[in-house]
């Protein structure tokens, strides 16, 4: 397509607004460089993902990942060999973030399926080593402690030294205050020193650094303090060093990594893109045009983009009609209209959305050509009519059947007469070439053209005679009429005048009469289609309140099944422990055998119903942030440090990138930094206990971490088990701690009428932390 339209219809101009609603660089980018298209699959690809946003909004309110910077130079740099500085690294880190954030995020989508946008999620890659290693770097710049060991160890050398240094310095100020100017320590050139009266300057011995400018005072860095500054210098040094080495390392380990970044920030840029335009229809109150193949046009209540209060107008184009032609006097607004039908175009090949009502339909055209405004040039001492027709000579030469032209007072500049005919000729052309054209024109003889040519059609636009104003209405049908001899008359001019005027015009009465009568059906069915939409929209929002109100009700009478639910599970359990009671007593009267006590109880649980609490959303959802996922950002307990996950490993601990060091933890060991929304751990964990159910029974039971109450149900199932499999000797480990669980099996044990003995375990066996059980 034709760059000079895109000039002619500002629609650089029109693209700013979606600036205003981007986060990430790399989404202004990709607006920066966004152009119409002409692949229809394109376009409507760019529209389905608009309308994937839409549901995401729908779902969650809002959606966002927040900011990021231009990395390509950064990037580029990095793929050169260069290292990066801590800025630059920050940048990757945030990407990085965000592209975990957005893979977990599309991870957890619930009850809507993105046909689109979901593929931009998934080529999201996530790194949780260098997710890890980047955490060394904190959000403020800063390298931390746990970056490397040595950094760890310069710098509590520094700690020490400053302190040493502080110490002295501090006795000195307390023991010689009478010498000193202040009681403070200052600074001059890094290093620590007293100000010291210069009548005093030889009583404290050690190096000058300063005079001040009156001369009273002498900076003075003691002897005692000379040796422990020019360590901590040095130190200081070896920390810079240090760090330099620490950033030489992110560096390299991100250097393999750089393509698959780069194609991160552009699908996160690309989101973010998306999300504007969303953001932008729902607050313009705009729409996704469907795209016809026979290039007919269905615009309605469109308005143009850059105008503060636009009238909003309907605009048809059909498939059999090739021109439309605007007559009528000037300052009506036709220009305008022109405008807002070649922008609206624009907008709508670029996948953007169109101010105009939904159900509007657009065209994809190859090319779009304008004629509009004063082209007149000094420097090629062109008038404006050679100036216009040079411009129509290029269009006429360029312009084919998948085309729109436009033009604006088409003849003008020229002898009316002259300039009509060549109008009509050149209209003529277009319509025999099949070109979809739009035309305004002042003269009087295009009407004419307009009615007897076939796919030819009049407009106008609506004038206002009580306010002696224009509309701004368009009037598709109705040619326009010169309200000159009304206005004359309103404005007071003589009615002999104008009277005369109109005879010399030769003007056919029965034509206007007919023009205004049009007017006056057109104005008609306008305030029923008002009527009728207004209608709608109340139609609209009754239905949205039905929706809510149903959703309401929906939400109310989840919540009362899960609460009568939960009641009915509770009274289950309770009338459990009662039978479990009732066998005991039953046991010990009528001496039953063991496995027959068991099997009875296994049938009572069996009578009661599972509570299925899975479909119930809350819960759902507050499980799922509860879960611990790969890449989730975490902080060590025992150290305090920042850290992310990298995998969990088959024995149910973690292996974690902290700094540059990778750690396995436990994980009661670590606290999330941020929440994670894994539900895939809950399902892996419920097959593994699955599989587990058909293996032999276990001898040894291991109740550590777990609280109190659970532990006491799987010491009681655990020992069903074992009397149901016969076993003479099982093991249960219970650790030390505070000694509750251990109290807890110890007299478990001793109400158990089948357990003949129980002792505490050697010593090289788990000593007092594990407890061994004989049945008789």
């Amino acid at each position: 397509m034709n760059t000079k339209i895109l000039d002619i219809l500002e629609f650089d101009k029109a693209k700013r607004p979606f600036a205003d609603l981007l986060q990430t660089e790399q989404g202004k980018i990709e607006l920066s460089k966004l152009l119409p298209m002409t692949n229809i699959e394109k376009i409507e690809r760019s529209f389905a993902e608009v309308a994937d946003m839409e549901q995401i909004f729908q779902e969650y309110g809002r959606f966002g990942f927040g900011s990021s910077q231009d990395i390509t130079e950064a990037l580029r740099r990095l793929e050169l060999g260069a290292d990066l500085n801590i800025e630059e690294l920050l940048a990757l880190k945030r990407i990085l973030q965000m592209s975990a954030h957005a893979h977990q995020f599309y991870r957890d989508l619930e009850n809507i399926s993105l046909k689109t946008l979901g593929y931009t999620f998934q080529n999201l890659v996530i790194f949780p080593d260098l997710q890890g290693s980047l955490q060394s770097i904190n959000d403020s710049g800063f390298v931390e402690d746990f970056a490397s060991p040595e950094l760890g160890r310069i710098r509590q050398k520094i700690q020490q030294k400053e302190q040493e240094i502080r110490q002295i310095l501090q006795e000195m100020l307390k023991n010689q205050r009478e010498m000193l100017a202040e009681s403070l320590v200052a600074s001059r050139n890094g290093r620590s020193v007293l100000p010291v009266k210069n009548t005093y300057r030889h009583r404290i011995q050690g190096v000058v650094h300063d005079i001040s400018a009156s001369g009273n005072t002498v900076y003075i860095e003691p002897r005692g303090v000379v040796k422990l500054n020019e360590d901590l210098t040095q130190a200081q040094a070896d920390e810079r060093h240090e760090i330099a080495c620490i950033l030489k390392k992110l560096a390299e380990s991100l250097r393999p990594q750089a393509p698959a970044i780069n194609n991160n920030a552009w699908l996160l840029g690309h989101i973010d893109f998306v999300r504007a335009k969303y953001l932008y229809m729902r607050e313009k109150k705009a729409s996704l045009p469907s795209l016809t193949k026979n290039h007919s046009i269905q615009l309605l209540s469109v308005r143009h983009p850059l105008l503060l209060n636009p009238v909003a107008n309907d605009l048809y184009f059909g498939d059999q009609t090739t021109t439309i032609l605007i007559t009528g006097p000037n300052t009506g607004g036709k220009t305008i209209l022109l405008k807002t039908l070649g922008l609206t175009q624009l907008l709508a090949q670029s996948g953007l959305p169109i101010l105009a009502d939904s159900g509007s339909k657009v065209a994809v055209f190859k090319d779009i050509f304008a004629d509009i405004g004063d082209e007149q040039s000094i420097e090629q001492s062109l008038s404006t009519f050679s100036s216009h027709m040079t411009h129509i000579v290029e269009i006429l030469t360029h312009a084919d059947s998948d085309s729109l032209v436009l033009f604006d007072e088409l003849g003008a500049g020229t002898d009316p007469q002259e300039g009509a005919a060549l109008a009509i000729s050149i209209l003529e052309h277009l319509r025999l070439s099949h070109i979809k054209t739009m035309a305004t024109t002042h003269y009087p003889e295009l009407k004419a053209y307009g009615i007897e040519k076939a796919f030819v059609e009049n407009a106008s636009m609506e004038f206002d005679m009580a306010s002696l104003s224009p509309t701004y209405r368009f009037m598709q049908g109705v040619p326009g009429r010169s309200n000159a001899f009304e206005i004359a008359r309103r404005l007071g001019l003589d009615e002999i005048i104008v009277s005369e005027a109109e005879k010399l015009t030769y003007a056919d009465s029965d034509v206007n009469s007919m023009i205004e009568q049009l007017e006056k059906q057109m104005a008609e069915s306008r305030r029923r289609l008002d009527n009728i939409q207004e209608v709608e929209q109340e139609n609209l929002k009754f239905n949205r309140a039905v929706k809510k109100l149903y959703q309401e009700f929906s939400h109310a009478k989840d919540k009362e099944l899960n609460k009568a639910k939960l009641e009915a599970q509770s009274i289950i359990e309770k009338a459990l422990t009662e039978s479990n009671e009732i066998l005991k007593n039953l046991h010990e009267k009528a001496q039953l055998k063991p496995h027959q006590v068991i099997e009875a109880k296994s049938k009572l649980e069996k009578l009661a119903p599972e509570v299925d609490l899975s479909k119930n959303k809350i819960l759902k959802k507050a499980k799922k942030q509860r879960a611990i996922h790969a890449g989730d950002d975490i902080i060590v307990s025992s150290y305090g440090q920042r850290g992310t996950l990298i995998k969990q490993l088959k024995d149910g601990r973690w292996e974690a990138q902290v700094g540059l060091i990778k750690m396995t933890l436990k994980e009661r060991e670590f606290d999330l930094a941020a929440k994670g929304k894994n539900h895939g751990s809950k399902k892996q964990q419920a097959r593994s206990v699955k599989k587990t159910s058909h293996k032999a029974p276990s001898a040894r039971l291991d109740l550590r971490g777990k609280r109190y109450e659970e532990a006491m149900r799987e010491l009681d199932a655990f020992i069903d088990q074992a009397l149901l499999n016969n076993m003479a000797q099982v093991d249960i480990i219970h650790g030390i701690g505070t000694g509750v669980i251990r109290e807890g099996v110890k007299n478990y044990l001793r109400r158990n009428k089948h357990v003949k003995d129980f002792a505490y375990a050697p010593q090289n066996a788990g000593g007092s932390g594990a407890t061994i059980v004989s049945f008789k």
